[in-house]
């Protein structure tokens, strides 16, 4: 049986890592393949995690658009050649921080449970 709390740890760490390659901003993100393949590498991984949460466990947080992410990990891994920078670098800006806040409110939720 699949621990959620080792799913959400994962992502978290995920989520460090792409805050820490983009901590130097856009204009850095925009200039350098090593930040953009830290950062798209770490948003496929965090989103493949996500796919394997319990269902209901994501239904606890709504803010967060569970089945989007599986879309976008989809393209970044699938559509490499045609990923749009500006989408992901928006995406490390606006949705990256309410995951983060999301996994560690579930993470919180289920260790309180123990």
């Amino acid at each position: 049986m699949k621990d959620d709390r080792v799913y959400l740890k994962h992502i978290l760490r995920c989520v460090s890592r792409i805050e820490e390659y983009a901590v130097s901003g856009r204009d850095a993100f925009m200039a350098s393949h090593l930040i953009q393949d830290g950062v798209i590498r770490n948003l496929q991984t965090l989103a493949e995690s996500s796919q394997r949460l319990n269902e209901g466990l994501k239904a606890s947080q709504p803010t967060v658009d569970w089945k989007g992410l599986a879309g976008f990990r989809n393209v970044l891994v699938h559509d490499y050649l045609g990923v749009d920078l500006e989408l992901v670098y928006r995406a490390v800006e606006r949705d990256v921080p309410k995951l983060k806040v999301a996994c560690e409110a579930l993470l919180r939720s289920l260790e309180d449970q123990e």
